[in-house]
């Protein structure tokens, strides 16, 4: 089994998926998380090209979050698009990569997870509330590499 494959188990893997769901209830925004082993970039660096890669950038109001996870290398990034990094105060995404960062000191990889979607889409929600004509842009479902 692979470092990725065992990251988290499939129950798991749907609470982080139903977190998403509740997330995004309430906002236009929409949130992704992708995990993958590790990498030869930077982690920024490649943050911002699966944010690309799986068409994030390409949102209605440029307001998607990616929580991306590197399992072997022990990192993560959490990447805002253009539209919600101009409205969000300039803590935000260091108070949440603090929140999510304490469950990972405890091993406790999808609590952090989950608290991070939760905590970002209360931001989402204050500033891209839910519309009468919004739709659901982006796969809920996490994707791996």
């Amino acid at each position: 089994m692979s470092k990725v494959e065992a990251f988290l188990s499939p129950e798991e893997e749907q609470e982080i998926i139903s977190a998403i769901r509740v997330a995004e209830k309430n906002t236009s925004g929409e949130i992704r998380v992708h995990i993958e082993a590790s990498t030869e970039m930077e982690h920024d660096k490649r943050a911002l090209e699966v944010f690309h890669l799986l068409k994030m950038n390409n949102t209605k109001d440029d307001n998607a979050v990616l929580i991306y996870v590197a399992v072997k290398d022990k990192k993560f990034v959490i990447y805002g698009d253009k539209g919600i990094n101009k409205v969000v105060p300039t803590d935000f995404w260091n108070t949440t990569k603090d929140v999510m960062q304490n469950h990972f000191k405890k091993g406790d990889f999808k609590q952090g997870i989950v608290d991070g979607i939760l905590k970002a889409g209360e931001e989402l929600q204050t500033h891209f509330p839910w519309q009468i004509d919004d739709e659901n842009e982006l796969s809920n479902e996490i994707s791996k590499g």
